[in-house]
């Protein structure tokens, strides 16, 4: 999903918010006097003491430091913070994580849109679908797993069959960076470590309430979250790495953004607190891709990729969402919807700008594929960037769909199952066969796991001509580069739980 109530990737996106909203006031005051959020990064070893003093000599106030990667976040009401702060001692660089406040009806009327296209991206989950697999699980059916048969993307990655060898092990944590999981899910609560769980998403300060982590205006975060490590119990349906552990990572606010505070908070705690894997459904807001060429995203591009990179060297394999727009993002974009929490600008950006975070180095980029095998009609993709592909659902193909749904059955706030579709649930998917590699062997490092998870992957080539066009509409039309290996759509290829407890 390119874009729901939190940026997260759902039916036509890949799941992250952007940062760059300021709280507006009531009155109709200049923005100068409006509360505005910024990353400030310092040196990356070392103290801290001169940044966060520079912070305070340019008007800001230190709302949270991260020594770990050398970043502050600060708040400032002048509109001149960031350049100020810039020229202070301990400070490499500055920029916005969220627009300046734009005030007036206008602006409210822009973040009104935005949250509607984000709801759309999250593509409801069907009520009857809902309805009628509740009520499964409610009359406790004998069988294991009763709704396991509608979950085709178990089948396709050869997860039953994987299962049957391993279902991973208790060892292993997985991080949901997303809107909270619902930890008293019959699916979910043997499964999820609550001594691991953090919210991050009142100002990127971490919160280990479980209120703080539990799930408040989405269901976004339990959907993903049961894709992964939803229990063998006899009840409902069955995750990718049924036995692994789970941890709440709240990165989503309760208007549905991931400003880049939020993400480096989650991705710093995932490093600390010894979660092997991470699954990022959601894209940073509030642009749709941040560029190089601007000084204000590009410190945030830089602030939120030391907290990658230190996740990476702290042995946390992170997984993405590639996005829901139907994008190349290998050639330039027209983008039309950012930022997204004020007043959109129309742009066309190339490679010098970048989603956050899954075109980062070292991030799983993960695109999506339908029931029948082919790339799904909202899919991201890209020959450089897409790194592996799995079943994230398409309504537009069904065939092979038990129940004629084509998208991807899971759990959802309220004990119950719904369906979604997106990159949002083939990130999860894919997160889920690290998780077994993981547990299979669990000595190896970051980056064989990362190669291991390639050269497992099933390849899959090109449509006939490379040309795409799934409704013949030229509305979803898209190029795929690579021929016969398939790589602009698939990258390596099909992920395989099979081969990540065999091999």
């Amino acid at each position: 999903m390119r874009r729901t109530p939190f940026r997260a990737f759902v039916a036509t996106a890949v799941g992250a918010c952007v940062a760059s909203l300021c709280v507006a006031t009531a009155a109709p005051a200049a923005a100068q006097d409006a509360e505005a959020h910024f990353v400030v990064l310092g040196p990356q070893h070392g103290s801290l003491h001169r940044t966060e003093a520079s912070v305070r000599a340019a008007g800001g106030e230190v709302l949270q430091v991260w020594p770990q990667i050398g970043v502050v976040i600060a708040t400032s009401t002048s509109a001149d913070f960031a350049a100020t702060v810039r020229r202070k001692p301990g400070v490499v660089a500055a920029g916005a994580s969220r627009n300046l406040a734009e005030l007036g009806q206008a602006a409210a009327a822009a973040r009104t849109a935005a949250a509607a296209q984000k709801q759309e991206m999250l593509a409801p989950v069907d009520a009857v679908a809902e309805k009628t697999a509740a009520t499964a699980a409610r009359a406790g059916a004998v069988a294991p797993e009763p709704l396991e048969a509608n979950q085709w993307n178990l089948r396709q990655i050869k997860a039953d069959q994987a299962n049957a060898i391993s279902g991973g092990k208790r060892s292993v944590l997985v991080g949901v960076l997303d809107s909270g999981v619902e930890a008293t899910h019959p699916d979910l609560a043997p499964n999820l470590d609550a001594s691991k769980s953090v919210g991050c998403s009142n100002e990127g300060v971490p919160d280990t309430s479980p209120a703080a982590w539990a799930p408040t205006t989405s269901t976004h975060g339990t959907h993903v979250a049961g894709i992964i490590a939803a229990a063998r119990n006899g009840v409902g349906v069955a995750g990718v790495a049924p036995n692994v552990r789970l941890a709440s990572v709240k990165v989503v606010d309760d208007d549905g953004f991931i400003y880049p505070e939020y993400a480096i908070c989650g991705f710093v705690w995932a490093a600390e607190h010894g979660m092997d894997v991470t699954n990022n459904s959601y894209f940073i807001d509030p642009w749709f891709l941040w560029c190089t060429t601007d000084v204000d995203q590009n410190a945030v591009i830089q602030a939120v990729k030391r907290a990658v990179d230190y996740a990476t060297r702290r042995d946390v394999v992170n997984v993405a969402a590639m996005g829901n727009s139907n994008w190349d993002l290998s050639h330039p974009i027209t983008d039309s919807g950012s930022p997204n929490n004020g007043t959109p600008i129309t742009r066309t950006v190339g490679n010098e700008c970048m989603d956050l975070p899954d075109e980062l180095p070292g991030v799983v980029s993960v695109s999506s594929i339908g029931p029948e095998g082919r790339k799904a009609y909202y899919s991201n993709y890209g020959i450089i960037e897409t790194d592996v592909t799995a079943p994230g659902g398409d309504r537009m193909q069904v065939a092979g769909t038990p129940d004629g749904n084509g998208r991807v059955l899971s759990t959802i706030v309220g004990g119950g199952y719904g369906y979604l579709q997106g990159t949002s649930m083939a990130s999860p998917t894919t997160a889920g066969v690290v998780a077994l590699i993981r547990s299979t062997h669990p000595h190896w490092p970051v980056g064989r796991v990362f190669a291991e998870l390639g050269v497992d992957a099933d390849r899959i080539a090109c449509p006939p001509g490379g040309t795409y066009d799934p409704d013949g509409t030229g509305t979803f039309l898209a190029n795929c580069q690579g021929g016969r290996s398939g790589k602009g759509f698939y990258g390596k290829g099909l992920v395989d739980a099979l081969d990540a407890v065999t091999r």
